[in-house]
């Protein structure tokens, strides 16, 4: 299991990441309100402005403070370490 890290001390399973989006469209924000009603969304913004959310395989939302784009970077480049360990064997 490959994890990680999404600010402030916080990791995710690079495996359960289905989509990670930018919060500012509609759908998204009926997302985010959707998970807080069931109570399967998770704030790691640590009070800072959500600038990301990433959706999970079990239904889970989580909300960041990191960009799109550092984020996509951290999870390529623990896909990158994968991959690369898979061609080592």
């Amino acid at each position: 299991m490959k994890l990680v890290n999404i600010g402030s001390g916080n990791l995710v399973s690079a495996d359960r990441i289905v989509t990670v989006v930018t919060p500012e469209s509609a759908p998204i924000k009926r997302i985010i309100q959707d998970a807080k009603e069931k109570g399967n969304l998770i704030d790691a913004t640590h009070g800072r402005k959500t600038k990301t959310v990433i959706i999970t395989d079990s239904d889970h939302i989580i909300l960041c403070y990191l960009t799109v784009e550092k984020l996509a970077g951290r999870i390529s480049d623990e896909a990158f370490k994968v991959f690369k360990e898979d061609e080592d064997e």
